[in-house]
Formats: C-alpha cells, sequence, structure tokens
C-alpha cells in the first residue's frame, strides 16, 4: 500500500524545480514562447526525404493543433526549470504513422533525453515488437518514459508496456498543479494504467498563446512526466524503475482509471 504521502512527498521534492533535467515531448509539436511555456530549447520534426527515407530534422518551435503544447504547459507548470524538446510526430489531425513514431522516438534516445512524454499510443500491429525494444532500451539506458492509456482503453502501445510509466486519468477534476495536495499522483488498481494523475478540466495551453479546460489521459501523462523532472533535478541518478517506487511511495491512495 502507498505510504505516509504528505511528509515524504515534502521531503521529495522541496526546491526540486526541474533544474538540469532534459524532457523530450513526442507530439504534435509545441509552440515556443507559449506564456505557460516560455523557451523550447530544441524543435526537430520526421520528414520523409527524397528516397523515402525518414529523417529527423530541425524545425521551428511551432504547433498547429495545439495538443503536444497542451502537454509541454502541464510538464512546465509542474517542473518549471527543466528543458524541453519538441518533437513532431503527430499531424493536423493528431495521428501520425507507425513509422513516424518510431523514428521520432529513436531520435529521442540517441539525444539521452531523462524524461520523454508519450500522450499517444499506436496499435499496428507490424511496429509492436520495434517499439517494445526502443522502450527497453530506454529503460536500461535510464531514460523514463511516460505513456497515457489510449482514451478508450483500447489495446495499444507504449502504454500497456511494463517498461514505461502508463497513466491515466484520476476520476476527480484537477486543482492547480501547486494548490491543495501535491503531489496528487494515485497508484492504479487497475493495470496496465499503473498510475493515475490530474487530467479532466485542466486549463492547458494551446495554439497562439491561448488557454482552454481540456480533458484526456493526454494530459494526465505529463503530470508525471512533469513529476519525473522533478525527481530527476534532485536526484540525477535515479533508475526508471527507482522512480516508479517513489511515485508508488507518494500516491495518495489506491484509484481505479477511467477511460477519457
Amino acid at each position: 500500500m502507498p505510504g505516509p504521502a504528505p511528509a515524504e512527498a515534502a521531503r521529495l521534492f522541496a526546491d526540486a524545480d526541474g533544474s538540469g533535467v532534459r524532457v523530450c515531448v513526442l507530439d504534435t509539436g509545441i509552440e515556443g514562447g507559449h506564456p505557460m511555456i516560455g523557451a523550447v530549447e530544441t524543435a526537430m520534426r520526421v520528414t520523409t526525404g527524397p528516397t523515402g527515407n525518414l529523417t529527423v530534422e530541425p524545425t521551428e518551435a511551432t504547433d498547429r493543433v495545439g495538443h503536444g503544447t497542451a502537454c509541454a504547459g502541464v510538464i512546465r507548470s509542474i517542473a518549471p526549470r527543466c528543458s524541453i524538446t519538441s518533437v513532431q510526430v503527430l499531424n493536423l489531425g493528431k495521428a501520425g504513422t507507425g513509422q513516424v513514431l518510431l523514428a521520432g522516438l529513436r531520435w529521442a534516445l540517441s539525444e539521452g533525453y531523462d524524461v520523454i512524454n508519450m500522450s499517444l499510443s499506436a496499435s499496428k500491429p507490424a511496429i509492436r515488437d520495434e517499439l517494445a525494444g526502443l522502450c527497453d532500451q530506454a529503460y536500461f539506458q535510464r531514460s523514463i518514459l511516460c505513456a497515457a492509456m489510449h482514451n478508450n482503453g483500447m489495446p495499444s502501445y507504449p502504454w500497456t508496456f511494463a517498461s514505461v510509466i502508463s497513466v491515466a486519468c484520476m476520476e476527480r477534476r484537477a486543482t492547480e498543479a501547486r494548490s491543495g495536495h501535491f503531489p496528487q499522483v494515485q497508484y492504479s488498481e487497475q493495470p496496465p494504467a499503473e498510475f493515475l494523475a490530474p487530467g479532466i478540466g485542466v486549463r492547458v495551453a494551446w495554439t497562439s498563446g491561448s488557454t482552454i479546460k481540456s480533458t484526456g489521459n493526454s494530459l494526465a501523462a505529463p503530470y508525471i512526466s512533469g513529476l519525473c523532472a522533478l525527481l530527476l533535478s534532485k536526484r540525477p541518478g535515479l533508475t526508471p524503475f527507482e522512480v516508479k517506487t517513489i511515485l508508488h511511495r507518494i500516491s495518495i491512495s489506491e484509484g481505479r482509471n477511467v477511460g477519457h
């Protein structure tokens, strides 16, 4: 069962701000300079070369969809001093091919990011094994992958892999990140989603410097990514296993995951 969260969490997160931790967001892009985000350290996108091969190239820190910007804003609200990199792997319809996802994740791992947020999932069996191999690589090289549960709970990945931290929404609405009980994290009684975090009625960053209220497991995963950044800023040597253990230890209760 989870331990005495308030006292332990206060000790673990005291004075932590994410400094020195590199976070990569695989998504629709991130709007650099957004009031809730600030600077984006690096912006990349997966593109198709002249011979049909996929390459990861520098691009502007923009987001025409808003989804990646929302995720980055949640991370920044928790870990304000972490560095954030954007890798665009999703298109205007918030969709992308499995090969593009693999290319983006492969690049992020080659760059050695401390935390990689994946508020997305794939269902094509053809990429499952390769994606699982990349997630295992992340686990052993100490890159923490936070993956959102599919909103409908349908079979997909990487959130169903044991090598990632899988996240779904809490059943209740979120309070602001630093008000009330912090951190707001629950251990899920219904695997494969392991942890629950705020994701219902969250005020998030959106396109053109705006904000909206939104709901979804996509917003719960970056909350946990932010917590991971805080932990690593105080204890840089933590392994993914140790981070999962700490998150379980500070869980405020056990909860039931819900799809959104």
